[in-house]
């Protein structure tokens, strides 16, 4: 069984918030420190989430002798950074994704994982929650027959604003990494699936976008991804348009229609997904999520996993965050966008 983990939290934004709001709701995960580059913010978090220790820099909380394990919520230009610096504090790291900015990076970040023997999880919370394990089920099942075709997408209206980290280059802003990661991920997890895999390596990808005219970052991309068997990913995303945030997964005797794939059960509310057979009869799977946020189920896959002696996740592994990372720099190649 896994035993309690402390866990210590670098920055106070958003995503922050909602894993030290799902914490307490895991098997296994408990606060014990936030840090932010200011004292007094970490202090105010701190204060809302149980008074963990507050420190007013990165490097004090990774000294902290109470903290195990780090959960790192930044921008992504400074997800490498404090990556390396955590592994080399010997601390496991769970980190959003994107990784990193780039696939060299993300072998960097890699690298001092090892060399430290620390655990490391490319953050792609969905993959842990029950709806996710379901679907994986059906298509490993046979339950639409042969899968043919995944289309996935995920968009996001966003007013345009030059210094939003959507948007801001110097920030990683752009919908690929932000976005546009989720449904390349999905795509390469079902696909894997169907051979009984967490993942699977497109044969063939091909990306196209537009760069926003005054901000120089994607803000709509697609891409076709073919898998080994023949199966097609039709991918996409985009920060300035209005289109649906969901996965289909088509196959030759039905097709499942996930109306949200990506942030299943995210305050805990239950989701479903339906599953249309060749007879055309329809059958609507409630999944259930009582109580249980979905940053949760990833701490307990981290603490899970150390409770083994491993220190790469199952379900997220290292190969499979080196293939995302790939391919998202495919993906920006084919827009024509780099950053420094």
């Amino acid at each position: 069984m896994a035993k309690q983990l402390g866990w210590g939290i670098i920055t106070t934004g958003w995503i922050a918030r909602k894993f030290a709001t799902d914490l307490p709701q895991s098997r296994t995960g408990r606060l014990v420190a936030v840090a932010a580059r200011q004292l007094g913010d970490a202090q105010r978090f701190a204060a809302d989430f149980g008074g963990a220790n507050a420190h007013g820099s990165y490097e004090a909380l990774l000294a902290d002798p109470a903290v195990e394990a780090v959960y790192i919520g930044t921008p992504h230009p400074w997800h490498a950074e404090w990556a390396i610096k955590a592994a080399a504090a010997g601390k496991h790291v769970l980190c959003e994704k994107p990784l990193t900015l780039r696939l060299a990076d993300t072998e960097r970040v890699i690298a001092a994982a090892k060399k430290n023997n620390v655990l490391l999880m490319e953050a792609f919370m969905y993959r842990f929650h029950p709806q996710t394990r379901k679907i994986a089920a059906l298509v490993r099942d046979g339950a639409i027959g042969e899968l043919r075709l995944i289309r996935a997408s995920f968009n996001v209206l966003c007013p345009f604003n030059p210094e939003s980290r959507m948007f801001k280059k110097s920030l990683g802003g752009g919908a690929i990494l932000d976005l546009g990661c989720y449904p390349l991920s999905y795509a390469r997890h079902m696909a894997g699936a169907v051979h009984g895999r967490d993942f699977a390596e497109p044969v063939k990808f091909h990306g196209s976008g537009r760069l926003h005219p005054q901000a120089g970052t994607d803000d709509f991309a697609t891409a076709i991804a073919e898998f080994p068997g023949g199966i097609i990913g039709e991918l996409s995303c985009g920060s300035t348009m209005l289109s649906d945030n969901g996965v289909q997964l088509h196959g030759t005797a039905g097709w499942i229609d996930v109306p949200n794939p990506f942030t299943p059960g995210l305050l805990g509310q239950a989701e479903k997904v339906i599953l249309h057979r060749r007879s055309g009869a329809t059958e609507e799977i409630a999944i259930p999520s009582p109580g249980v946020g979905l940053y949760a189920y990833e701490a307990d896959a981290v603490a899970e996993t150390l409770a083994r002696g491993g220190r790469e996740v199952p379900l997220a592994t290292w190969a499979d965050t080196l293939g995302n990372a790939r391919l998202a720099d495919a993906w920006l190649a084919s827009v024509g966008l780099r950053y420094d």
